[in-house]
């Protein structure tokens, strides 16, 4: 099914891209500063699904509504779900989480606005599964950097 986009949905979705792209390369950048094999299996996950955001902006742009399965996203992310074994932290692993984590609060955000300036609700769906799981990622960094006393919501 194609769609046309009004020019402030465009602008919303480039704007959007943007900042899947400045996550993917984060992602796998910071795979590679941490020696924590857990948190570069974390890292690189979260970059897979950051390339999958990335591609359906690109096809939502090109005017067309991908299919995205909800059900089978969930699924898979319940699979990989991390269950990070406690312990310290460094510093530089607290410093890559954190800045992840913030940077997956921002890009919710944008994803807030964006699926309230949408038309289609079909669209409107697709946006709000990609910005459900920027949630599940900010969590997954929450919870690591929680067991490993990096993050104390108390504090």
């Amino acid at each position: 099914m194609n769609y046309t986009l009004t020019q402030k949905e465009r602008m919303l979705l480039e704007d959007n891209k943007k900042h899947e792209q400045l996550c993917i390369q984060k992602y796998h950048s910071y795979a590679s500063q941490t020696p924590s094999p857990d948190l570069q299996q974390l890292f690189q996950t979260h970059a897979s699904h950051e390339e999958q955001h990335y591609n359906t902006i690109n096809q939502l742009l090109n005017g067309q509504i991908p299919n995205v399965s909800q059900q089978g996203s969930t699924q898979q992310q319940q699979q990989q779900q991390m269950n990070p074994q406690p312990g310290p932290g460094n510093q530089v692993d607290a410093f890559l989480c954190n800045d992840l984590l913030n940077t997956e609060k921002y890009i919710s955000g944008t994803y807030d606005t964006t699926i309230f300036e949408f038309t289609n609700p079909q669209v409107r769906q697709i946006l709000n599964h990609i910005q459900k799981e920027e949630q599940k990622h900010g969590e997954d960094l929450f919870l690591y950097m929680q067991s490993h006393n990096m993050y104390n919501p108390q504090g």
